[in-house]
């Protein structure tokens, strides 16, 4: 396992923005099956009390795919064998609405680290704010190291 597993303890990854479109959003909406239609309709989302169309609950992920560091330069980055690595949670804490044409930047850094039975345990917290420099999204990854 890492030898100075306390040496990744706030790397910080390079930050990067996104750009939020309708069609990915609603493209997002179909492949998870979520037909609700404010993620279709802009008249919907207005009348539903959004600005223009919402993501959905868990949009981050398209943000962080087309924007946001690959799975090698994480795993590079973290020195980590990426052919032992488990994703072992997500969790999103919403701060405010991010919509259709709105510019998300992202900044990414480990923010725990803890070694159990074995396995490297890295928490990665990022945080994503608008156009306005609003904090409107903190998400949370666990990346797991097994043996």
């Amino acid at each position: 396992m890492l030898n100075n597993l306390s040496s990744k303890l706030g790397l910080e990854f390079a930050p990067y923005s996104f750009s939020v479109e309708r069609g990915k959003i609603k493209e997002f909406a179909q492949a998870i099956g979520d037909d609700n239609n404010i993620y279709h309709n802009v008249e919907a989302a207005r009348a539903a009390g959004f600005r223009d169309i919402p993501i959905t609950p868990t949009f981050a992920t398209v943000i962080d795919m087309w924007a946001g560091p690959n799975f090698e330069q994480l795993m590079e980055t973290l020195e980590v064998n990426p052919l032992k690595v488990l994703h072992g949670e997500m969790q999103y804490t919403y701060l405010g609405d991010i919509c259709a044409g709105d510019t998300i930047s992202c900044t990414s850094k480990v923010t725990e680290v803890t070694e159990k039975r074995k396995m490297n345990f890295f928490t990665i917290e990022t945080e994503y704010k608008n156009q306005d420099d609003k904090l409107v999204l903190i998400s949370k990854s666990l990346i797991i190291e097994r043996p």
